[in-house]
């Protein structure tokens, strides 16, 4: 069914006589159950007012259209998105009202924040068919904002987003990369490490081991971004690496490649996403059975190709954080589940709050169900 009204979106829940799976773009591959409700069609950016650094576009709206309003302003999504096609091998649109559900977040998030941080106000049809309204369209009226942030990441089981209203940021000058060759894991999460607790603003921090290259971005006014390039460069003088320095045009193609993952655009394997603590990373990757694996946020974020059919959550064991299956065929999916199991009184909070916002379960049923 495609929705191009929020009073069609309306009647199409209240009349829903079984599950519902809600679908923007579809470029994700997320398993549908039910009858496939698309508001793809239900798109168009509403307001952008770029003096108060604020937008708002219903949810089909493409991210293509908005980044392009946004760079003829100057102005950008902070929260650098990523495109999930290359890493799924899937087709379609990303659109914002995906990106908000899902809480895509890119490289940047480690400097400033997540795609939730930048979320102002939103508009939902629950699951009585109930429009809500939540938050504001300009920062100056942001109100009830844990509700706004509750929505993102939510995957669309507490309701289906017909609006959201979002923060940008100017975009920036001029942006280089310090390349550091030859360090290992451990060297490499150490020397990112440090270079987020400097002074320079390193707005991205990556490591990839096969190549044994570590990535720090840093973003800016010209003059700015030289400074600190070189004091970053002899602050990890003694890391035990070359480095180099790389300038604007090569950054943004280093960049883009570790937002979408695309040393494992190739199709073969699993992939997983695992969220842990920096100082964790190297540990799990090394015990995760995984056959290749790349770091992003510094560490925080480690994505890992493994074997099809492999339990990478069993061969990690207990951990502080959690494993996302990404990419695999539907039995590995439905055997191992895509989202990490919950702690029991988490599980409990997360049933009491779907139970609230959609008390018949007709939305995304099965989307967020965990492993037993």
């Amino acid at each position: 069914m495609a929705i191009t009204s929020e009073e069609a979106l309306v009647d199409a829940v209240k009349d829903a006589a079984g599950s519902i799976s809600v679908q923007g773009g579809g470029t994700r591959g997320l398993p549908a159950t039910g009858q496939v409700v698309s508001v793809a069609g239900l798109q168009g950016i509403t307001l952008y007012e770029p003096g108060a650094l604020t937008l708002v576009a219903k949810p089909g709206t493409p991210v293509a259209e908005i980044e392009e309003a946004l760079a003829a302003e100057n102005q950008r999504l902070a929260f650098e998105p990523m495109d999930h096609r290359g890493l799924l091998g899937t087709t379609g649109t990303p659109t914002i009202g995906g990106v908000m559900a899902g809480n895509i977040s890119g490289p940047r998030r480690i400097s400033v924040g997540a795609a939730r941080d930048f979320l102002l106000g939103v508009r939902f049809v629950d699951g009585r068919g109930a429009v809500v309204k939540n938050g504001g369209r300009v920062m100056k009226n942001v109100t009830g904002y844990d509700l706004v942030k509750l929505m993102a990441g939510s995957f669309g089981t507490l309701g289906v987003l017909s609006e959201v209203s979002m923060k940008v940021l100017p975009r920036p000058e001029t942006q280089a990369t310090l390349v550091l060759h030859g360090l290992e894991d451990a060297a490499a999460v150490a020397a990112m490490a440090r270079a987020l607790g400097s002074p320079f603003e390193v707005t991205g921090a990556a490591h990839d081991p096969a190549t044994r290259e570590t990535a720090l971005r840093i973003e800016g006014f010209e003059a700015s971004v030289s400074y600190r390039l070189s004091q970053l460069q002899s602050l990890l003088a003694g890391a035990g690496a070359e480095i180099e320095q790389r300038d604007a045009t090569a950054t943004q193609a280093i960049w883009s490649g570790i937002r979408d993952v695309a040393a494992f655009h190739d199709g073969q394997g699993d992939v997983w996403r695992v969220s842990c603590k920096p100082s964790d990373a190297p540990g799990i990757a090394a015990r995760s059975g995984a056959e290749r694996w790349t770091y992003d946020w510094a560490g925080g974020l480690i994505w890992l190709r493994s074997a099809a059919g492999h339990d990478l959550r069993a061969a990690i064991g207990p951990m502080d954080g959690h494993a996302t299956l990404v990419r695999a065929d539907a039995q590995t999916k439905a055997r191992l589940g895509v989202f990490h199991p919950e702690p029991a009184g988490v599980a409990r909070l997360t049933a009491a709050l779907r139970a609230q916002f959609d008390p018949k379960g007709i939305f995304n049923a099965g989307q967020l169900d965990r492993a037993a």
